[in-house]
């Protein structure tokens, strides 16, 4: 069973056209996981861009998240299923929950049976969870068995670096993996970042990174350029100091960008 590469292209606000060249680009420059969600509405695009890819489907990981409305008992599965059609899958590499149900009705061991469930039904090789706090870690971990939480996705980029929960996952041999590593674009600005981009002759997001995988933690940024893509993969040939690290440990002031009305209250 594959395991989850260090970096996966996110697809996150891609649409339509856009979603399914960028996984294209990125397949073709050597991406071999890539991230999407129900919500995201492009599972058919990414879909399409693994078809054509020409790549054995063991060669890639697939990551695909179940939203809010379908973690209910009688839609979770058939939602699964019409994710795997429109993906043209047969079974994900990972399953995840995309966000701990905001309301009462569903309960939290509801939609986590559903998630074993399509596990053992061979939907899904992994199963997981996005956004969960250390709390609601303990129960998934409760509920599921140990061991059995692959990773959990949450905010982690240099200003907000969510280090409690970065902990909680490490001490639960869970892996954290971090949406949005760039800030939406603030790191490319950031001073520190970019002095030290500079002594690599690097971006500041290889910087970050580089940064990240010496902290055990596993990214999937977004983007649509080529190039862009082509450099965040080359992100190895950066070999950060002790002091370049600490730098970037030093940047986090608890920014948090992704934080909608439905959000658990977090760590």
């Amino acid at each position: 069973m594959k395991d989850m590469p260090q970096l996966g292209m996110g697809t996150f606000r891609l649409e339509g056209e856009v979603a399914r060249e960028s996984v294209s680009k990125a397949l073709e420059v050597g991406f071999r996981h890539i991230d999407t969600a129900q919500i995201y509405g492009n599972e058919a695009q990414v879909g399409d861009a693994i078809k054509t890819s020409g790549l054995n489907r063991n060669e890639l990981f697939v990551t695909t998240k179940v939203w809010h409305e379908s973690l209910g008992e009688g839609h979770f599965i058939p939602s699964v299923h019409e994710s795997l059609e429109k993906l043209k899958l047969e079974y994900v590499d990972l399953l995840l929950i995309h966000w701990p149900y905001p309301g009462s009705d569903v309960t939290l061991e509801s939609y986590l049976g559903s998630l074993a469930k399509a596990k053992e039904q061979g939907l899904t090789r992994h199963i997981g969870v996005s956004n969960f706090t250390i709390d609601l870690l303990n129960h998934a971990e409760e509920m599921l068995g140990k061991g059995e939480v692959y990773t959990n996705q949450i905010e982690i980029h240099p200003f907000m670096q969510n280090k409690k929960v970065v902990e909680a996952c490490k001490e639960k041999g869970v892996k954290a993996t971090a949406y949005m590593p760039f800030a939406v674009g603030k790191v490319m600005k950031d001073e520190t970042l970019l002095r030290i981009a500079q002594n690599h002759n690097a971006t500041p997001a290889q910087v970050v990174l580089a940064w990240m995988e010496k902290r055990h933690i596993y990214a999937i940024p977004s983007s649509t350029s080529k190039e862009h893509l082509a450099e965040n993969l080359a992100y190895g040939g950066v070999q950060l100091s002790e002091e370049e690290l600490a730098l970037v440990d030093g940047l986090d002031n608890g920014e948090r960008i992704v934080n909608p009305d439905f959000a658990p209250s977090w760590d």
